[in-house]
């Protein structure tokens, strides 16, 4: 009798972890996404080829994510970012080596670095370290992997494997900016 009733407070007691698998409160409810975010780590790609050149390379930090401004002296809007090995443009060379971080986005744009006369639109050149990143919570590492054929590779490397989102936005004036923003964690 006293194993029946062990057995079948034990039952209970399982059944009662079951139905709260998932959830993350007392009451049973499944918690809500960091800060809102439900963008996923997946590939994003969208937009055509561009002639307007990339002029500049900036970070943030916000509450929420980390973020990295490609910024071009007219409309762009065509990108290819995920997650995996970044290679020079042209060179074929891997920037995993070089690039700091614990994963890395491999961000294509589709927009040249370089203008009309091929003459360079920004000062680095390939396997420069573009910002200062220090103290950031997500963002690592920010490598030029050069430009070819109209378009401009970075390796963006971040703290783990974790969500991003991708905004093209316009302006100021008649510039365009690529917004890539790297969730702070799940």
């Amino acid at each position: 009798m006293r194993i029946r009733s062990a057995v079948t407070a034990l039952a209970v007691v399982l059944a009662g972890l079951v139905a709260s698998a998932g959830s993350s409160t007392a009451g049973g409810t499944t918690a809500s996404p960091y800060c809102g975010i439900t963008w996923g780590s997946a590939d994003k790609s969208a937009g055509a080829l561009s002639d307007a050149p990339l002029v500049e390379v900036r970070t943030g930090r916000h509450d929420c994510y980390d973020r990295v401004v490609f910024e071009f002296n007219g409309p762009v809007d065509g990108y290819s970012i995920g997650y995996g090995e970044t290679w020079t443009e042209g060179e074929g060379l891997a920037l995993s080596p070089y690039t700091a971080g614990g994963a890395l986005l491999r961000v294509s744009l589709r927009a040249p670095a370089y203008d009309d006369d091929h003459l360079g639109t920004v000062p680095y050149a390939v396997g420069e370290h573009v910002a200062n990143v220090l103290r950031y919570p997500t963002l690592r590492d920010v490598v030029f992997g050069g430009s070819f054929e109209g378009y401009s590779t970075f390796a963006v490397g971040v703290r783990a494997r974790l969500p991003f989102r991708v905004l093209v936005l316009a302006g100021p004036g008649t510039h365009s900016r690529v917004v890539l923003d790297v969730a702070h964690q799940w």
